[in-house]
């Protein structure tokens, strides 16, 4: 089937807009009436699935229509409430589509459900779009499909992914306040060397003695930033590129990955990060009976760093050579030892997916208190870094001051 826009009136005359799949234009106006609306307009849309081949290649429309992961989630509870209602796929899938505010998502289970209704399966639909559906989506729900829980696994998906935002939104959150005082702060030191140092500096321009020590300071810092602050715009615009064009290399993406597991106490935050995503995830699948070596896979993908990806990566091989997974894993102080601990006593147990969750349970409640001791302890830094910066400028803006009164004693 082909998907469509379309913008038509209904009995009121009021202007409605939406999306529908028929086999031809023809058949999508006689659609469009038979709902009681008359058609006005109508446009195809063009297929955004991505094939195998292009997996790699996202379109340019596409960073301007980018389905965010809430969306996703949202839309995955929609599903699992419906078809636990007892809908069929493609009912459920044409009941969602009305409801999605999205235009973006609209479209994509629009396509999702037209290859639905070919007969392909709603996993293989949902690989179409990997921009939109990661693999983890895609395996959880196949594995949902061939046992006849699908319902369970999109209620597992939307707990999954509510829970990423969640913390994300969290980790945003706690970095905001520092950041915003950074940017306050960089605004003011500009302002009082471009603006105020020039014009308070200027009458002691005819003094014959020599400025005292922080006011020579002062002029020459507010001469150097008047006449070269295009340079300083330019050299932070250059690092900026210098760092993204690194991130983007495999070898300088891993180099920048490793230093930052080695910084104090950020280092130990993403770790415990990784951990908590990695614990998540890895449980999900297990509970819905995909086996180790793919769901490793897969989770490699998911930890954000290149270093522990390459950990993961490793340690599948080893699990695969016959060894445990907590012993597989514990290399190099990757991750914390407390989550490989906690591996390994699901192991023993027998309980490994229970253990996985309760290891992501402890690292998000820990990476919370971690962000929000960073801030806690940034913010007063910040403010008294902001604090020495304004006194040396009120400093050597009196001693000259103080040094004329005492002259005109």
């Amino acid at each position: 089937m082909t998907i469509y826009d379309y913008t038509a009136l209904d009995a009121r005359g009021k202007t409605i807009t939406g999306i529908i799949d028929a086999d031809g234009e023809t058949a999508a106006r006689q659609k469009i009436r038979s709902s009681g609306q008359y058609p006005v307009n109508l446009r195809q849309v063009k297929n955004n699935a991505v094939e195998k081949s292009d997996v790699r290649r996202l379109a340019l429309s596409q960073l301007f229509t980018r389905v965010r992961p809430a969306e996703v989630a949202i839309m995955t509870r929609q599903l699992a409430t419906l078809i636990g209602a007892g809908f069929p796929l493609v009912s459920a899938l044409d009941s969602l589509i009305t409801q999605i505010n999205s235009p973006a998502l609209k479209k994509v289970i629009a396509g999702v459900k037209a290859t639905v209704v070919e007969g392909s399966t709603f996993a293989n639909a949902m690989s179409r779009y990997p921009h939109v559906f990661p693999p983890i989506f895609v395996n959880m729900v196949g594995s949902g499909e061939s046992s006849g829980t699908l319902e369970i696994v999109l209620e597992r998906l939307a707990d999954i992914t509510e829970k990423h935002e969640a913390l994300k939104a969290r980790m945003i959150t706690a970095m905001i306040y520092p950041l915003l005082i950074l940017m306050i702060s960089g605004l003011i030191v500009s302002f009082l060397l471009i603006y105020v140092t020039p014009k308070i500096m200027s009458m002691f321009e005819n003094m014959k003695q020599s400025l005292p020590l922080p006011t020579r300071i002062l002029v020459g810092s507010s001469d150097f930033f008047q006449a070269y602050w295009w340079a300083l715009v330019l050299l932070i615009i250059a690092l900026l590129l210098g760092i993204r064009a690194t991130y983007r290399n495999e070898k300088g993406r891993r180099w920048m990955d490793t230093k930052v597991l080695s910084l104090p106490l950020f280092g130990s935050l993403v770790r415990k990060l990784a951990a908590a995503r990695f614990a998540r995830t890895l449980g999900s699948l297990l509970d819905n009976g995909i086996s180790m070596l793919p769901a490793l896979s897969i989770v490699q993908n998911i930890v954000g760093n290149v270093y522990l990806a390459e950990v993961v990566a490793n340690g599948s091989t080893e699990v695969s050579k016959g060894q445990g997974l907590g012993k597989a894993l514990d290399v190099g102080k990757a991750f914390p030892p407390l989550a490989i601990q906690m591996i390994q006593v699901g192991e023993q147990s027998g309980n490994l997916e229970e253990m996985l969750n309760k290891v992501a349970d402890v690292f998000e409640r820990e990476v919370e208190t971690t962000a929000m001791r960073l801030t806690a302890l940034v913010e007063p830094v910040m403010v008294l870094i902001m604090a020495c910066i304004v006194l040396f400028v009120v400093l050597a803006i009196c001693l000259p001051i103080f040094e004329m009164n005492q002259l005109i004693r």
